[in-house]
């Protein structure tokens, strides 16, 4: 049976939850699409993103992987094209380090672009009533740093690519009711997405990916 990792991330910069965490726990040990799917939670830290991933590799061995990560001002789930060889971070990462212009692989490519095919994603997650976009970068921040390594770490045949999900109702009402109702900001800035919908969004992005590498679908073609 196929194996598919599945990762999130644990809370950083004030979010007091990180979806991405909540739909890889919820998918871990699913059976979607004939392949298992194991879950891991990595760390918002880049000193400790490497070890993380490199254990996740090492006890999962998977055939394909899809990285969860939470966008605090994004109103949709987010398809992401391409991941950056940069860290240029806007805030600190959880070890307390804010990076700049620092390579995330020396003498490795300028970009890595993700091998999950998105047309076949938007188009299906949009099909079952659920807002999502194409997106062109997964920013600088660990987001993008996890997909540039993992997709380093996987062969080049291998379908691996990440995804973003806004905030939960929950968090955007808890912020509101500290600020007695008056938090600044409007439109994305207080956008959010039940939980069921992101779940069920990763539930397709899964099925349609192991759906295409039956059919002998090259992911790529489908990406430009």
């Amino acid at each position: 049976m196929p194996r598919v990792l599945v990762t999130g991330f644990e809370t950083f910069g004030g979010h007091d939850e990180n979806p991405s965490a909540l739909v890889a726990r919820a998918l871990d040990g699913r059976e979607i699409g004939g392949a298992q799917v194991v879950a891991r939670i990595l760390p918002v830290d880049l000193a400790r993103l490497d070890a993380a991933l490199d254990a996740a590799m090492a006890e999962v061995a998977p055939d394909m992987a899809v990285a969860f990560g939470l966008a605090g001002d994004e109103a949709v789930i987010r398809l992401e094209r391409v991941a950056l060889n940069v860290a240029d971070f806007a805030i600190p990462d959880n070890g307390g380090a804010v990076h700049r212009n620092l390579p995330l692989e020396s003498g490795g490519p300028d970009a890595r672009f993700s091998r999950l095919p998105l047309d076949g994603i938007l188009d299906a997650v949009l099909a079952a009533g659920i807002p999502a976009r194409l997106s062109q970068t997964a920013g600088l921040y660990l987001c993008n740093a996890a997909m540039y390594r993992l997709l380093g770490r996987l062969g080049s045949r291998q379908p691996c690519g990440f995804i973003h999900l806004p905030p939960l109702p929950g968090q955007i009402a808890r912020r509101l009711r500290a600020a007695d109702g008056r938090a600044e900001g409007r439109g994305a800035a207080l956008a959010s997405l039940p939980f069921d919908l992101q779940l069920r969004a990763a539930e397709i992005v899964v099925a349609e990916t192991l759906a295409r590498m039956r059919n002998g679908t090259d992911a790529a073609e489908n990406l430009f």
